[in-house]
C-alpha cells in the first residue's frame, strides 16, 4: 500500500461516485483549509495507480505536541474521517484493504509518536473501524437518524411518520406559512438566529459568519437555504441543508418556533423531503440525515420521522500519556 499527499484536484479525481459525506467534497475541504486552525493534509492510499483509501486530516502543532483531527473541532462538521474503496466485492479482500490502508496511513501521519493526539469521526459508510481498535485507539459508537427516501412516493414517506408529525405537517400546509428556497441573506439570518439561541442557552458557538458564508457559497447547488415566512413575510425559522452524492444533511438552523399553533420546523423538513423526492437535481439523493440522535432532548422529535438509527464511530488516541497530552492541549487552546 502506497500513501501519498494529494492536492485538492487530485483528491477530487480520487473520490468515488458515492459513499462519502458532503464535507469530503473538494469545495467543502477548500473552506476547511481556509478556516481551520492548522494545516489540511489530504492522504490517498493506492494499490498501483488505483486509489483505495482517502483520509483528510487537519494537523495542528503546539509547544505541547500535535493534534491530527478529522474533522477539526469547532466547525460544525458532524463527520469526516476515512473513505475506503476496495476494488473487490469479496469480504475478505475488503477487510484486507481496509486494514492495510489504516496501518499505512497511521504510519504516514506518525499517529503513535510521542504527544501525537489523533481524533477521527468516521463517515456513516465506514463500517469497519476494527483496524483502529487493533492499533490501540479508543473506539466509541455514536448515532444519527437517517430517513430513507429511496421510495419516491411522497404519500408513502409521509405515511411512515408518526401521527402527531403528520398532523403538524397537514396543519402547516393548510396555514398561511410558506416555505421557500432563498439566498445568502437568508443563510445569514439562520446563522444569527442559531447563534442567538445558543447564547440564550449559555452554550458555546464557535462558527463565524464568513466561514458559513463561504461554505454555502463554495458548495453552490450542493447547499440550499429553506426559510419559513408568515403571510406578511416575517422570518419564522429556517434551515441550511447540505448535499452529498447520496445524502442530504440538515446542517444548521431549525430554532424551535411555533406560529399560530403551527410547528414551523416540521413544515420546513417536509419541504426539504419533497424537494429531494421530486427535484431532478437530487436524483441520486436517497437519504435525509437529520442529525441529533446523540442529544437526548432532540430524540423524541427526530424519531417522529421514522428514520433509521445509524451508527458511526469516534476514534481517538487512548493511553495514560495521551490523557496528560489532552489536558495540556486543552489548557493551551482555551
Amino acid at each position: 500500500m502506497r500513501v501519498e499527499r494529494l492536492t485538492l484536484s487530485e483528491w477530487g479525481d480520487a473520490l468515488p461516485n458515492t459513499g462519502y459525506e458532503v464535507f469530503h467534497r473538494p469545495a467543502a475541504l477548500s473552506v476547511i483549509e481556509r478556516y481551520a486552525d492548522g494545516e489540511l493534509i489530504l492522504f490517498g492510499g493506492f494499490k498501483g495507480d488505483q486509489p483505495v483509501g482517502l483520509l483528510p486530516v487537519v494537523e495542528t502543532t503546539r509547544t505541547v505536541g500535535r493534534t491530527l483531527m478529522s474533522p477539526p473541532p469547532g466547525m460544525n462538521i458532524p463527520r469526516l474521517g476515512p473513505i475506503v474503496m476496495p476494488t473487490s466485492p469479496k469480504q475478505r479482500k475488503r477487510e484486507r484493504v481496509n486494514k492495510k490502508f489504516v496501518e499505512a496511513v497511521l504510519e504516514e501521519i506518525d499517529a503513535m509518536g510521542p504527544l501525537s493526539l489523533v481524533r477521527l469521526l468516521t463517515p456513516r459508510q465506514y463500517g469497519d473501524p476494527r483496524p483502529f481498535q487493533w492499533a490501540d485507539f479508543d473506539l466509541t459508537t455514536q448515532f444519527t437518524y437517517v430517513v430513507d427516501l429511496a421510495e419516491t412516493d411522497a404519500d408513502a414517506v409521509l405515511g411512515s411518520f408518526s401521527k402527531s408529525l403528520r398532523r403538524d405537517i397537514r396543519r402547516g400546509r393548510e396555514s398561511d406559512v410558506t416555505v421557500s428556497v432563498e439566498g445568502l441573506d437568508a443563510a445569514e439570518a439562520i446563522y444569527r438566529t442559531t447563534r442567538d439561541r445558543y447564547a440564550d442557552q449559555n452554550r458555546g458557538f464557535s462558527l463565524s459568519w464568513p466561514y458559513v458564508r463561504d461554505l454555502v457559497t463554495e458548495l453552490g447547488d450542493d447547499a440550499r437555504t429553506y426559510v419559513a415566512r408568515s403571510a406578511d413575510g416575517e422570518f419564522l425559522s429556517g434551515v441550511t441543508v447540505l448535499y452529498g452524492p447520496d445524502t442530504a444533511y440538515f446542517w444548521q438552523g431549525g430554532a424551535k418556533t411555533d406560529h399560530d399553533g403551527i410547528v414551523v420546523n416540521s413544515l420546513i423538513h417536509w419541504r426539504v423531503i419533497e424537494d429531494i423526492l421530486a427535484d431532478p437535481t437530487f436524483e441520486g439523493v436517497t437519504e435525509y440525515d437529520l442529525m441529533g440522535a446523540n442529544t437526548r432532548r432532540l430524540c423524541d422529535y427526530k424519531g417522529k420521522f421514522a428514520g433509521e438509527l445509524v451508527p458511526y464511530y469516534t476514534i481517538e488516541t487512548d493511553s495514560a500519556a495521551m490523557n496528560i497530552a489532552k489536558s495540556a492541549f486543552m489548557a493551551v487552546t482555551r
